[in-house]
This record gives C-alpha cells, sequence and structure tokens, in this order.
C-alpha cells in the first residue's frame, strides 16, 4: 500500500489493519517499558500533525471540585513541569475518581473523564488549584525532543490504552503474561516471584526463541524485581536471562541481543519519568536505548517498542474501554478514597499511554488512530504481535480480543532513520 493511502486509512481509522507479510522482515524484538504519564500530559502537545488526539482542541478542562456542578474550571496547559511537585494517584479506585468522577462507578457507567483535579486536591489537600493542575498540563514538543523526534520518524499510537486503569505492576504483568492473576496493586507477591500464570517468557523458551530481561529495577530505591522475575517460571528456571542493563548496551553494540528483549528502567527517582524522576533524564535514557538499538548491527531486522505501563494519575481527555474481557475469571478489592470497598473485575482498561513502533520497516510520521476494528490498541497488542510472529498460543482472553499492530510493518526498507536522536532538554 502507498504510503499516502496508508495514512489516510489510519487518520480514518475507518477499517481494520490489513494483514502484512511485512512481519517477516522482523527477527528482533525490544521493549522499553517507561512509567506512569498519559498520553495528554506527555504527547498531547505534540504538533507535527493536526491529526494527534490532544487536550488542546477545544481545551480540556476539569472542574476543581467534581460534586460542585459551578466549580470552577481548571484547563490543561503547555507548562507540565520537568519534576513534578506531586505524584498523583494511580491506584484503582482513585483512577475511578479520575476517569468517572466517582470512586464507585456503577456497571456501564460512561466515563466523563473530568475527576482528576478533584483527585489530586484529595491526594494532596493543600487548597492550591494551580499545584493541582499539574496533573492535567502538559508538554510542548520543546520539552520532549527525544520523543518528538521518534514519533516524526515513526508511528505514534494516540489510542494506545493502559491493560489496567490501576498501577505499576499489575500493568506489567498483563504486558508480559496478558493477566495480573487478580493482583490490582504493587503487593508482595511481585517481589518474591509467586505470580503462578504463564508468561511470554516462558511460552519463548518453550518455543526455543531467546529472550533476555535486562534490568536497573534492581538498583531502585525501594528494589523492584524486573518484570520476568514476577513469574514464579523464571524465578525456578531462567534467572540467568535477567541481565543488568549495562550488559544491553554491550550486547547490541556486539549485535547480540536476544530474539526478544524486554527492558525495565530504575524506579522512581532517575531514569523512568515516574515523578519525582525528571522528564528529560528520562528522555536522555530513551535516547540512549533508542541509539544502541539504531547503530546495532541487528538494526536492520529489528522492532523496538516504546510504551508506558501506565497514566500514573495524569489526565487525559479520551474515555477508555469499559467493557472488554479480563485476562481470568479473578477480581480485586480495595478500600477506596471514601472508606468503603470497590471490588474491580479487570472489565476495562487504562488510560491512554504514549506508544511508538520503531523500525526501519515502519514508515515515517504515521499517527494511528483506533484499529478500526472494534477494538483497541492496548498493551496485552504486543503479545498478540509476538504470538503471530513466531507461532505462539493465546495467552489469555484479553489477548485474544487485542488486535495486533502487525499491518503496519511494511515490506520497504527505510534507509533515512536517524543514527542520532536530540538531546533532552534543560527545563
Amino acid at each position: 500500500m502507498a504510503r499516502s493511502l496508508l495514512l489516510t486509512a489510519l487518520s480514518l481509522g475507518a477499517a481494520a489493519l490489513p494483514a502484512s507479510s511485512g512481519s517477516s522482515n522482523i527477527k528482533n524484538i525490544v521493549v522499553l517499558v517507561q512509567e506512569n504519564l498519559s498520553f495528554d500530559h506527555f504527547a498531547g502537545g505534540l504538533d507535527y500533525d493536526s491529526s494527534i488526539d490532544g487536550p488542546q482542541h477545544p481545551q480540556y478542562c476539569n472542574p476543581a471540585n467534581v460534586s460542585l456542578p459551578d466549580s470552577p474550571q481548571v484547563c490543561a496547559n503547555p507548562i507540565a513541569k520537568n519534576i513534578a511537585s506531586d505524584d498523583p494517584n494511580h491506584s484503582i479506585s482513585g483512577g475511578n475518581m479520575q476517569v468517572f468522577g466517582t470512586y464507585h462507578p456503577v456497571s456501564k457507567a460512561k466515563p466523563g473523564m473530568n475527576g482528576f483535579i478533584s483527585e489530586q486536591r484529595a491526594s494532596y489537600p493543600k487548597d492550591d488549584l494551580a499545584r493541582a493542575a499539574e496533573a492535567i498540563n502538559y508538554f510542548t514538543p520543546d520539552h520532549i525532543p527525544v520523543f518528538n523526534s521518534l514519533a516524526q520518524n515513526y508511528v505514534l499510537f494516540d489510542r494506545w490504552f493502559a491493560a489496567v486503569p490501576g498501577p505499576t505492576n499489575p500493568n506489567r504483568a498483563y504486558l508480559t503474561s496478558g493477566t495480573s492473576h487478580g493482583h490490582g496493586k504493587n503487593d508482595d507477591d511481585f517481589l518474591k516471584s509467586a505470580l503462578p500464570q504463564k508468561s511470554i517468557f516462558e511460552q519463548l523458551s518453550e518455543k526455543g526463541i531467546t529472550w533476555k530481561n535486562y534490568e536497573n529495577s534492581t538498583q531502585s530505591s525501594p528494589a523492584f524485581l524486573p518484570d520476568a522475575l514476577f513469574y514464579d517460571w523464571t524465578a525456578k528456571n531462567a534467572k540467568d536471562n535477567i541481565l543488568p542493563i549495562d550488559q544491553f548496551y554491550t550486547d547490541a553494540k556486539a549485535g547480540n541481543l536476544p530474539q526478544f528483549t524486554w527492558i525495565n528502567p530504575e524506579c522512581c527517582n532517575y531514569m523512568s519519568m515516574h515523578p519525582p524522576s525528571p522528564i528529560n533524564m528520562g528522555e536522555n535514557f530513551v535516547k540512549g536505548i533508542y541509539e544502541a538499538v539504531r547503530n546495532s548491527p541487528q538494526w536492520n531486522e529489528t522492532l523496538f517498542i516504546l510504551t508506558w505501563d501506565e497514566h500514573g494519575g495524569f489526565a487525559d481527555h479520551v474515555s477508555p474501554p469499559t467493557d472488554v474481557p479480563a485476562g481470568d475469571s479473578l477480581t480485586y478489592t480495595e478500600a477506596a478514597g471514601d472508606g468503603e470497598q470497590y471490588t474491580f473485575h479487570f472489565d476495562r482498561l487504562g488510560v491512554r499511554v504514549p506508544t511508538v513502533l520503531i523500525s526501519p520497516w515502519v514508515s515515517k510520521g504515521v499517527v494511528q488512530h483506533a484499529p478500526g476494528s472494534g477494538n483497541e490498541f492496548t498493551h496485552t497488542s504486543i503479545i498478540k504481535f509476538v504470538q503471530e510472529l513466531w507461532g505462539l498460543e493465546s495467552l489469555s482472553p484479553r489477548v485474544d480480543w487485542s488486535p495486533s499492530f502487525g499491518g503496519l510493518i511494511t515490506n520497504k526498507f527505510r534507509d533515512d532513520t536517524p543514527e542520532r536522536l536530540p538531546d533532552a532538554a534543560d527545563f
């Protein structure tokens, strides 16, 4: 398909992405999952393509108090800070308030996306609307030159939703196994390799496909296990596949990356972008990963996927899907902000997060909207693509539901992909 026709189809979102023989050009996959930024907050201010669905057309606002109809409006402005003053609530029940304007949404409730300021003020009751507005403000292209360059040179998704409307580790479990096995918070099971379900890492090993989880997460304070070590199987059978992040750069330079590379950043002070990590430090980390992949001998056969695990409590104006298959039949219950219990059935997606497909086999400057299949791109779309590429069985009903992005992989090799990206901004 000619690039002009592809761009038209993507802009309209009128049909499902076509199957593509271009996927056969991909022999190696690299996945980097950064931390805790919504699409609007981080990428919604990109302006190189007017079709990008950001918070400014029209200007996105939330009431200062969602319970008061005449409450003052707090509107999104392009003045996000390099280091956020506060770490917004990103629990499942806090997300309920942000998305539905209540801690206890009824079945089939329509997300109003109008409770972000209310929840920020409840979490940080400083009676400072300007400070609370940091949860709804967004970055400009000048703030994020690394990501801006990646988006302009590759494929940006503006309708990619987190798998769970909650915190990091349940999303990372969905990213790597298609379910969180009933976990809705970052509990101790993630620190003890206690998750029993089959992961993509176990699947790949069964198929004889090489993989490594390069990580800096064990250097975090407090330390987190890298994603592959969430699982009992990995702890018992594949600990040697967990390597420090420095080894990634060595292997990339030598052309020794495995067929499947998974990267965990440090969290949450330096490179992950999770508050209080500086955005520009995270940008330079992404730049380093990209340049290692781009200048590796394996580049010509590589797909690099950059995404974020969840929205981190930062605002987004697009309503997530609310009727999707769960990964399994397990539920999760927690005390909401009002002290009452809330039970979640994993039957809706989280808030949009930034995602980019990076490869010499994808078209330049494509903005991918909805896939047109009736479903939505989400974290388990990565597993869906990996299944298709290497002939793996489905891991869960959520993976079955998720659309693949294989149709975005072309048969036209590009020789214009940048070897270097701009340095991060100083702001």
